[in-house]
């Protein structure tokens, strides 16, 4: 299972240029700290692993956002593919070689 989510605070305790690099920066350290593949971009982390590893990681990201702001938003979009592992690395891999095969 590959799971993309998003997690933010809002409220009392923010930046007052409403940046939460901060905030991201403490969830991002608990996904990267969980030895789950993962990848970061500038509006989601991804992570693979089993629904109860995943879903672990997520509620403790969650959570240390939460000492940010008053409220928090959480965006989730999960890939559930029984029986297939390491994709997503190989997902990105078979989307490379689908654009550079359809380029000839």
């Amino acid at each position: 299972m590959i799971v993309a989510f998003s997690v933010a605070p809002s409220g009392a305790g923010g930046n007052p240029d409403g940046s939460v690099h901060e905030a991201v920066a403490q969830a991002v350290r608990v996904v990267r700290e969980s030895g789950l593949p993962n990848r970061t971009s500038s509006m989601f982390t991804e992570v693979e692993g089993t629904w109860d590893e995943v879903f672990d990681v997520v509620k403790r990201a969650t959570e240390a956002v939460a000492p940010y702001g008053s409220r928090i938003s959480l965006v989730i979009k999960a890939d559930i593919r029984p029986g297939f592992d390491g994709e997503i690395d190989g997902k990105l891999e078979r989307l490379e070689r689908a654009i550079a095969d359809s380029g000839q």
